[in-house]
């Protein structure tokens, strides 16, 4: 199914290859795990796996690469993407349509298939996606987990004998795990090849195969399926690799509620008359980090808009007790959001650090910078980075706002272990300086550090009353 040998790739725009001696082989029905260091080349592998490279990215490729018997350097991207279906790690930017169902129909409909054979198909796959509900749904109203596992299912409603999966699970919750995992079950029952680039390791270990680690652009060890369960966390550190979850301490309680912190009243939200978000009170103290959970389409994306001023909403929102409105909010507010390339404005990545105006000197910065490992693309351009790094990039600049209020929106999707460990860090200094924090996560290995307590949202029910579990203690 793919055969790669000792293939080098060098972006046009970059001194040093991508790839170096890659080398890759994988069988039908084979699920592949590919894991490593931000940086190690595990996008580019699957650019190169789908055509993307060399078809749609300039630059200077060597080597063999066949997909699919196909010689992909010499095949149209038309052919290959009739044999490949990919999932980006930002799945927005790859939509096509305006609505789940004909997101779903949009490949085969592409390849002139029958229209009774597309809605059966959209409708098969739907169902193991968990989307039935939501295929008359706008995609645009849908959280950033829906999405992701829209685009999930999209990729493989026409049935292609190659799947790729970049970071699948980084905005997934739980339960939309579970199906996920199902879905790549289904996928190599019936002989497809499937590669899953992901640091997320542990919802995958019973569904690979093989687990290959690349590192700077080249494979540089491999476990089999049994080998990776058996692996203790030790050895998954010295390869960089994220472990289960972070060492649990005990349990901190949950500080009382008073007047020095965020409190929201009586929130409503809706979208086309469908409740969103309904929140009858709840409490964000300043100086502690509150971790707000629960499945995707519970309104946690909504709330962070309606702290930050960026969602019309019913009800009050209090700072130190005084009300405070939209606008207030918005001067008053910090935000790290799930696609972080929609927030960079400036050309150079120092600049993006001092944007909001705060007086912060060039000490500080640098110490900052090389804490989140981007000292040496400091004079770079923020959108010709890599998504960990524009990801990153955002949130040092949360960190020297200087706003008492900070949101950070799944900051650990497609984190690796030393990341993982320096944004924790960040989070937990601006609590320590008293910031009103708040971290909207499914990533257990970031909530178990860092929260103080939680936030606990299920979806909006049809009489408009919203579950939530307010200051749970969270174990540390």
């Amino acid at each position: 199914m793919i055969d790669i040998r000792d293939v080098h790739w060098r972006y046009a725009a970059a001194t040093e290859p991508a790839l170096r001696g890659f080398n890759l082989t994988v069988e039908p029905g084979e699920v592949v795990l590919l894991c490593g260091a931000s940086g190690s080349g595990k996008s580019t592998a699957l650019r190169l796996l789908n055509g993307l490279i060399p078809h749609f990215h300039d630059g200077d490729l060597q080597g063999t690469v066949r997909v699919a018997g196909l010689p992909v350097p010499d095949t149209p991207l038309e052919e290959l993407g009739r044999r490949t279906g990919s999932v980006l790690q930002h799945p927005r930017r790859q939509f096509f349509t305006g609505a789940v169902g004909p997101e779903l129909a949009f490949a085969l409909e592409n390849l002139g298939t029958d229209p009774s054979v597309i809605r059966r198909q959209v409708e098969l796959t739907a169902a193991d996606f968990g989307l039935l509900p939501l295929l008359e749904r706008p995609l645009a109203a849908l959280s950033g987990g829906e999405q992701q596992r829209v685009a999930c299912a999209a990729a493989v409603t026409h049935r292609p004998v190659l799947v790729l999966f970049d970071e699948p699970t980084s905005n997934l919750s739980t339960d939309a795990i579970d199906h996920f995992v199902a879905g790549v079950r289904r996928l190599r029952a019936a002989g497809a090849a499937v590669v899953i680039a992901e640091h997320r390791l542990h919802p995958l270990r019973d569904v690979v195969d093989r687990v290959v680690v690349l590192r700077d652009g080249r494979v540089e060890t491999g476990w089999t399926a049994a080998e990776f369960r058996r692996l203790d966390d030790a050895t998954l550190a010295s390869a960089g690799l994220r472990g289960d979850l972070a060492p649990v301490t005990g349990p901190r309680p949950a500080p009382p509620e008073h007047d020095h912190g965020l409190r929201l009243e009586d929130v409503r939200c809706a979208e086309r008359g469908r409740p969103t978000l309904t929140l009858d009170r709840a409490f964000f103290p300043a100086g502690a980090v509150t971790a707000v959970r629960g499945p995707n389409g519970a309104g946690k994306t909504t709330l962070a808009r309606v702290i930050t001023g960026l969602q019309r909403h019913r009800g009050v929102v209090r700072l130190n007790g005084q009300p405070l409105g939209p606008a207030r909010r918005q001067r008053s507010s910090a935000l790290v959001m799930q696609d972080v390339q929609r927030q960079l404005f400036t050309d150079r990545v120092t600049a993006e650090l001092t944007l909001g105006g705060s007086a912060v000197d060039d000490e500080r910065v640098t110490a900052l910078l090389a804490d989140l490992d981007l000292l040496v693309v400091r004079d770079r351009h923020p959108l010709a980075l890599s998504g960990g790094q524009q990801q990153r990039v955002a949130i040092a600049a949360a960190r020297l706002s200087g706003k008492p209020i900070v949101i950070f929106d799944e900051p650990s999707s497609g984190v690796d272990r030393r990341h993982l460990a320096s944004i924790t860090r960040v989070i937990r200094e601006l609590a320590d300086e008293g910031a009103v924090v708040v971290v909207i996560s499914h990533d257990e290995a970031l909530l178990a550090p860092v929260a103080d307590h939680a936030l606990e949202l299920v979806p909006p029910n049809g009489s408009g009353s919203h579950e939530t579990e307010r200051n749970q203690a969270w174990a540390r």
